[in-house]
């Protein structure tokens, strides 16, 4: 049988497509490098080793993933989550010199899910004189002096009216609860919404939520689509927003969109609009949302804990009976003497570990531990596995707050304790969130009682997750209903 010109030549294109594809599937395997890279897979094309990473673990332990992984391979291994290339850090001495080069080895390097969902650009992408712009918007909002001057009260009334509401229901989930207590309150702070607006942004940031930690396919009826239709919905919200702000420059409404007006109606702005609704939506969802896990494991701790409660309770009772002048509220002074409430909280968020990761990625080709790290490749500082790192945290699935007390193991625990990061770049809200957490408990224990009802079994996945929900009653200690 004869064989034509065109058949010979689609035969071969074949073969040249199946060779590509062959040394495609080679070079992800085996990614080129200028030195030997660590140990790890990078799991199949495109995929990584993304679908283990998202998968869930039974218990607040550190998940499967990382440990089979850190047994396999070590402290540091390489992977590949969501189609990029990465190395992961559970090394408390490659992650002090992670934070120690910043700018100039390493730099702030999000997943490309990340980008989408919160505009690629965003915080993450710019640096310099728009860094610095972004962290005194920051600071503005959540800094220390804005704690100690106008949040503590606004806080505390937030928390005392989100509490009350709870003691009226047969029941609430604290995991999807949890923003109730403070999003009204930080809403008005940046945007100067009122409760009914407020609330329907936080419908829109729900649904974002829902999905932020999904597998990324952009189709209809996937979480990640309808986390990317509430994107739009939550920027739709915003954009209005700024619009009548920018049409009516000289009102001026005391929050953080003032600072942003400013800022675009200067000369030579250093942001755009589009950067601006970005920024603001990241702020508030972080400012917030981040805590539905923190507060979800501080109800389950103290439940399973009746004797950090009776220390709680003992603390916060002999500071009220102190108390001088009439105040009817916490002063930053009661907040700070309260040592005990300080060491639970810190353990609340040492077991919780709300941050996935700290994302960075390689300015050039990094040495660590005998390996290089190619430029361009993520590097994930994971704080979870230092936490639960039983030789520096002795027994560190237990809650135990006293921990914190014990002066020849404390600087080591601190040292290591890194919920909001390290460096240039720490978390500029981390007093924000201890803040909340403290008055949050302070109210709970020594005003309110409360059972579960359902949902109490946690399991950790990319966030500290209760699959049911965490439903509790809450009443006063009076039993009255409020």
């Amino acid at each position: 049988m004869d064989i034509s010109v065109a058949q010979y030549v689609a035969f071969y294109g074949v073969i040249l497509v199946i060779g590509w594809l062959l040394h495609w599937v080679y070079r992800w395997i085996n990614p080129v490098c200028n030195g030997v890279l660590p140990p790890g897979s990078m799991g199949v094309p495109i995929i990584g080793e993304t679908l283990d990473f998202l998968k869930a673990s039974p218990s607040l332990d550190i998940p499967d993933f990382l440990k089979l992984r850190m047994k396999r391979y070590g402290p540091v291994f390489k992977t590949s989550l969501l189609g990029q290339p990465a190395v992961i850090s559970t090394d408390t001495e490659v992650n002090r010199f992670v934070f120690q080069h910043e700018d100039t080895l390493f730099t702030i390097g999000y997943p490309w899910v990340v980008t989408k969902i919160f505009g690629e650009k965003s915080i993450q992408v710019f640096h310099g004189t728009i860094h610095k712009f972004v962290r005194r918007c920051t600071f503005t909002l959540l800094g220390l002096q804005s704690l100690r001057e106008v949040l503590l009260p606004e806080m505390e009334g937030a928390v005392r009216e989100g509490l009350a509401a709870w003691a009226t229901k047969p029941s609430v989930d604290v995991r999807g609860g949890a923003p109730d207590l403070l999003f009204e309150m930080v809403t008005r702070r940046c945007v100067g919404f009122a409760s009914t607006k407020s609330r329907e942004l936080r419908d829109k940031f729900d649904a974002l939520f829902t999905g932020l930690f999904s597998f990324p396919i952009y189709f209809p009826g996937t979480p990640f689509y309808r986390c990317m239709q509430a994107r739009k919905n939550v920027q739709k919200i915003l954009r209005d927003t700024l619009a009548e702000r920018l049409s009516t420059p000289g009102k001026k409404h005391g929050d953080l969109l003032d600072v942003i007006v400013q800022e675009l109606q200067g000369e030579g702005p250093l942001i755009s609009e589009s950067f601006a609704v970005d920024l603001v939506s990241m702020l508030l969802f972080s400012s917030v949302f981040t805590l539905s896990g923190i507060i979800a494991v501080a109800f389950k701790s103290l439940h399973d804990n009746p004797d950090v409660v009776h220390a709680l309770q003992k603390e916060n009772r002999a500071m009220l009976k102190d108390r001088k002048g009439g105040c009817s509220g916490l002063t930053w002074e009661e907040y700070k003497s309260l040592t005990f409430t300080n060491q639970v909280t810190n353990e609340i968020i040492r077991i919780s570990n709300a941050v996935v990761g700290i994302f960075r990625k390689t300015l050039t080709d990094v040495q660590v531990n005998g390996y290089t790290i190619p430029a361009g490749w993520q590097v994930i500082v994971n704080p979870m596995a230092v936490h639960l790192n039983e030789e520096l945290f002795e027994d560190p699935l237990k809650f135990n707050p006293w921990r914190w007390m014990d002066e020849s193991k404390r600087s080591t625990m601190l040292k290591n304790f890194l919920p909001f990061g390290a460096g240039i770049r720490a978390c500029p809200a981390a007093e924000f969130v201890k803040l909340f957490v403290s008055l949050t408990l302070h109210i709970l224990v020594m005003e309110y009682r409360w059972e579960e009802m359902k949902g109490a079994d946690a399991f950790r996945s990319a966030d500290v997750m209760f699959p049911h929900g965490y439903h509790i009653r809450l009443r006063t200690k009076d039993g009255k209903i409020n």
